[in-house]
C-alpha cells in the first residue's frame, strides 16, 4: 500500500509503502529509502516495532541520526574527506568533524529516491532507484544505484546493493536500522545478547578512524564469537570504548568477502523471545552500540531515545578503505557492477 507520508520544504512529495509478508510488516520512505518501522511478533504472537524512527517527515529532516537511512555513497567513514583514485585527488563532504561520514551531509539518506513495487512468487518487495551525478558530494563517476527491498515468504528482509558507473568511484552501500527487539519505545537494549562471528575489528584513532591494523577481539569487551549480553563490558576502562562512548567499531567477519550471504551475527531479546539472524556477502560489520542518543529526539513511539535504546549493525566494507590499502577494496570502475546481498531473517 503507497501512501503519502509528507512534503518536503520545496514541495517534493514523500511517499510511505506498506508491506507485509511472512509474519513481517515493513513500512519504508521514498525518503532515503528509510525503514520508517518494521513489525515482528515475539513469542506469544505480539507485534512490535522493533526499529526506531519518526512520524514525520520535518522531524527526518530536521536531525535524523540516519534512523532507518539508506547510506551512500560511502558508508561509514572517509579521513578528512579525502583520498587518491588512479593518481589523481578527491575531496569529499566533510561532516564529522573533520571527516566525511555516510557520503555527506546530503548522502543518500537524505535524497529521495524512485520507488516500485513488485511481487514475484511468494515474495513481495520494493525496488528502490536513484542516479548520484558525477560530483555529488564530491565522489567521481556518475552511479545508476538500485536497492531491492524484498520481504520472503518465510518473513526475511532481504537487502540487494547494485550500483555502475560511468568513472572509477568508491562505493559502501549500507543501510543504518537501530534496532531494539523488545519494540522501539521499551528502554535499552543493553540485555540483548549478541554474537558476532568475527575473530578481530578495526582499532579506531579519536577521530574514529580505522588506525590501519585490525587487533584480535580475545580478552577485549569486543569479544562477542560467543553469544553475551551487549551491555557486558560496555563499563570497561578501554581506550577504545571511550574514543567513541561505547561501541561503534568494524569487526572483520571470519567468512571474508563471500559470493552468497553467509550468517555472521545473532541478536536475541530474552525478554520477547524476538531474534535476527544476519547474512551477508559483505566482508565488515559496523556494531554500533547506540552511543549518541543523547535524549533530544522523540519517536514513533511517543518516547524520548536515549544512549543505548537501540544498536546498529550495518553489513559493510570498512571505514576509511579508500585510505586503507590493506583493507578490501570499494573502487567501482566502468563495466563493472557493484552488487552485494545481506538478510535479515527473524523468528522468536
Amino acid at each position: 500500500m503507497k501512501s503519502l507520508f509528507g512534503k518536503l520544504a520545496d514541495g517534493t512529495k514523500v511517499h510511505s509503502w506498506a508491506l507485509e509478508n511472512g509474519g513481517t510488516r515493513l513500512k519504508v520512505l521514498s525518503w532515503g529509502g528509510v525503514v520508517q518501522s518494521l513489525e515482528i511478533p515475539d513469542r506469544e504472537g505480539r507485534y512490535a516495532n522493533v526499529s526506531l524512527g519518526f512520524d514525520t517527515i520535518e522531524d527526518y529532516v530536521a536531525g535524523s541520526p540516519y534512523f532507518g537511512a539508506l547510506i551512500g555513497r560511502y558508508g561509514n567513514r572517509i579521513a578528512e574527506g579525502r583520498f587518491t583514485l588512479d593518481g589523481e585527488s578527491h575531496r569529499v563532504d566533510v561532516n564529522d568533524g573533520a571527516n566525511s561520514l555516510h557520503g555527506g551531509a546530503q548522502g543518500f539518506d537524505k535524497r529521495v529516491w524512485d520507488v516500485e513495487p513488485f511481487a514475484e512468487g511468494s515474495d513481495v518487495g520494493l525496488y528502490l532507484y536513484r542516479t548520484s551525478v558525477d560530483g555529488e558530494m564530491g565522489y567521481p563517476g556518475t552511479l545508476e544505484t538500485k536497492v531491492t527491498y524484498t520481504l520472503t515468504g518465510q518473513g526475511d528482509w532481504r537487502i540487494d546493493y547494485e550500483a555502475t558507473t560511468d568513472k572509477a568511484t568508491v562505493v559502501n552501500l549500507t543501510s543504518h536500522v537501530y534496532w531494539n527487539l523488545a519494540g522501539e519505545n521499551s528502554g535499552t537494549i543493553h540485555d540483548h545478547e549478541l554474537q558476532i562471528a568475527a575473530s578481530r575489528y578495526t582499532p579506531v584513532d579519536s577521530g574514529l578512524i580505522p588506525t590501519g591494523e585490525p587487533a584480535e577481539v580475545a580478552g577485549t569487551p569486543f569479544d562477542f564469537r560467543r553469544a553475551k549480553t551487549v551491555g557486558e563490558g560496555l563499563r570497561v576502562a578501554h581506550q577504545q570504548l571511550l574514543y567513541s562512548k561505547g561501541i561503534d567499531h568494524n569487526y572483520v567477519l571470519d567468512k571474508g568477502i563471500t559470493g552468497e550471504p553467509e550468517h555472521i551475527a545473532t541478536l536475541k531479546d530474552p525478554s520477547s523471545g524476538r531474534t535476527m539472524k544476519i547474512a551477508t556477502t559483505e566482508p565488515g560489520l559496523q556494531f554500533y552500540s547506540g552511543n549518541f542518543l543523547d535524549g533530544t529526539l522523540v519517536g514513533t513511539g511517543g518516547s524520548i531515545y536515549r544512549q543505548g535504546d537501540a544498536l546498529c549493525l550495518e553489513t559493510q566494507h570498512f571505514p576509511d578503505s579508500p585510505n586503507q590499502p590493506s583493507f578490501p577494496s570499494t573502487v567501482l570502475r566502468p563495466g563493472q557492477t557493484y552488487r552485494t546481498t545481506t538478510v535479515h531473517s527473524f523468528h522468536a
